[in-house]
């Protein structure tokens, strides 16, 4: 059915608020910090078919609920169900590791299947071989918690005892896992509410039509700008590099090939290395690079929804089971991030190719180091999972952003540690010179101490791109990498390792975490001076390295003046660096680096 312009914005409009109202119920309700204070969830609204409809925070991991609709057959389906799944092979990554709980409850109207609702959210702890489930020693997925397939939680709204019961016991923090299961489960049931009165203000024939011309704008925009970013006739080649996976395997290499015809696309992901002993293998569904193409070209579309139209146009994505992107039953898959970003990476990669440069550089995934131990009031066991920003990649306009982390997410805010937590954050703050210099500086770094205020408690740390740190673009410099020290400035300073279990710490020990920086755009040199100078007076850069690295002299005084004649004799001696990537350290020419990896 046609439905007009007007009454489709309107139902934009309304299935955002819908949205956002479902994301602020879960979030007010979760018991679990991961879902509260770090927002690791997502809402989506889809069709009968399984086609996503909306999503605010578009999902970078699949198809969510094709499993669900596998198992069972729309005949079967009624009111009041609810399905749940967190099987991450058997949804081919609609899930990517086994913490993200997938609920889904069908909307009804008149008798017919008409929509679903669907949350999914990273629980704390689901069992598994340590707390947290998804540490860096697993070696299998068996260690990484309960698995369960796609089942009906619901059958018409009578909740399965036995088997909720079952899966919390199976967690070591069962009033989370009881209080989460219940966040998810509301905000599902608000979803069917919504679309249901919906349904009933629009009719569900204009409802339906307007979602068709909604799905339609996205896909006409998005397969129209891919073909004008990768002309018909042409291919492109990138490949990007996961450090190792904290077993002694390493580094791999993700390797992607792009083809474009008259007639489509094809990418092909076949010789990515092999998979990885370690949990970082990303078990990467097909609409993946569809959704981060998506985001790239969509960025300026904000009255396009983020739906099934950005997941299919790319619909030749070859991949090749046992890669580290497609690994084969039952490799561990907990800490499969680190690869995603090079997933992410290496879609930037092939864009930069096709436009010369036109494109952000690269960025690191989210650094992590988790504590473990018992709380000395009761002895009860605490978990405190510390996940945090990095820099982001320098654009071709703007500077990359300070410490982020992912997608959507929030950095745990201090107040929270500390209160609920045997630790003292003792600097939190920005890592000077971790952006990678350029034209547009790199994202910065974040630096944050923790003190442990606990004896016998376990440490675990995870960081990547510190061999292979991210790539800057078009003469811009990589981001610097991070580190984790144990004990900064005192005689027992140590470096730790960057993915590990099981590291001893007790009470008094400092553990300091660097996170890395973003790559860079454009030559250092070109930023204007007083961009650099404006830094170093906001701490981004230090006096130091706007001299070596931006060739920026700055006077002595706090208003750290640019000296115009110390700071044009310094740039007069540029070298330029022409290549298209750089990655400062490893790889100073940045055309062997892409050739040794691709090749």
């Amino acid at each position: 059915m046609s439905v007009n312009a007007v009454t489709i914005e309107i139902i934009k409009g309304a299935l955002r608020s819908a949205q956002a109202e479902c994301e602020a119920l879960l979030e007010r309700t979760a018991m679990s910090p991961v879902i509260r204070e770090k927002q690791d969830y997502f809402i989506g609204f889809y069709g009968a078919d399984g086609r996503l409809v909306t999503g605010t925070k578009l999902p970078l991991f699949g198809d969510v609920l094709r499993p669900i609709l596998d198992r069972f057959p729309a005949a079967e389906i009624r009111p009041g169900d609810i399905f749940w799944y967190n099987d991450c092979y058997a949804s081919r990554g609609g899930v990517s590791h086994t913490s993200d709980q997938v609920f889904a409850t069908p909307v009804f109207v008149d008798g017919d299947l008409v929509a679903f609702a669907q949350s999914w959210a990273h629980f704390r702890d689901i069992g598994g071989a340590w707390p947290g489930s998804n540490t860096p020693g697993t070696e299998s997925i068996f260690q990484e918690g309960i698995i369960v397939p796609p089942v009906r939680l619901y059958r018409e709204g009578e909740l399965n005892t036995d088997l909720f019961e079952t899966f919390v016991r199976n967690s070591r923090f069962p009033q989370h896992a009881r209080g989460d299961t219940r966040a998810l489960t509301a905000a599902v049931r608000l979803g069917e509410k919504r679309l249901g009165e919906l349904f009933a203000r629009f009719g569900t024939e204009v409802f339906l039509g307007a979602v068709e011309a909604m799905i339609d704008q996205s896909s006409r925009v998005f397969r129209r700008r891919l073909a004008e970013l990768f002309p018909p006739g042409h291919s492109w080649r990138f490949a990007d590099r996961v450090d190792g996976d904290g077993k002694g395997g390493g580094p791999f290499t993700v390797r992607f090939t792009l083809e474009s015809r008259e007639d489509g696309f094809t990418l092909d992901t076949t010789e990515s290395d092999a998979q990885a002993k370690g949990p970082i293998n990303f078990l990467m569904n097909p609409t993946v690079p569809n959704t981060v193409f998506g985001l790239y070209l969509l960025r300026d579309e904000p009255g396009l929804m983020m739906n099934e139209g950005l997941l299919r146009a790319i619909s030749d994505v070859r991949t090749k089971d046992g890669t580290i992107i497609q690994p084969a039953f039952p490799a561990p898959l907990g800490q499969r991030s680190n690869t995603l970003a090079r997933v992410i990476s290496s879609c930037l990669g092939l864009i930069a190719q096709a436009t010369e440069g036109e494109s952000p550089a690269a960025s690191s995934i989210y650094t992590i180091y988790t504590l473990t131990g018992r709380q000395p009031s009761d002895g009860s066991l605490f978990y405190k999972s510390g996940g945090h920003g990095t820099g982001q990649g320098a654009r071709p306009f703007a500077d990359g952003l300070d410490v982020i982390y992912y997608v959507a997410q929030q950095n745990y805010p201090i107040e929270f540690l500390e209160t609920d937590m045997p630790v003292r954050i003792r600097t939190y703050a920005i890592r000077a010179d971790s952006g990678g210099p350029g034209r547009w500086r790199g994202g910065c770094g974040m630096v944050r101490e923790m003190e442990v205020l606990v004896d016998g408690a376990v440490l675990n740390t995870r960081m990547d791109n510190v061999e292979n740190p991210p790539w800057g673009v078009k003469g811009g410099e990589s981001g610097r990498p991070g580190r984790f020290l144990l004990n900064p400035g005192t005689p027992g300073e140590r470096e730790l390792p960057r993915l590990a279990q099981g590291i001893p710490v007790q009470r008094g020990d400092v553990v300091r975490m660097e996170s890395t920086g973003g790559g860079g755009w454009g030559h250092p040199f070109d930023r204007e001076a007083w961009r650099v100078r404006q830094d170093v007076r906001g701490g981004f850069v230090s006096v130091e390295a706007a001299r070596a690295d931006y060739g920026v002299v700055l006077r002595d005084g706090p208003d750290r003046e640019v000296d115009e004649d110390a700071t044009a004799a310094l740039r007069a001696q540029r070298a330029d660096n022409t290549a298209l990537f750089h990655r400062h350290g490893t790889h100073r020419d940045a055309k062997a680096w892409w050739q040794a990896m691709a090749g």
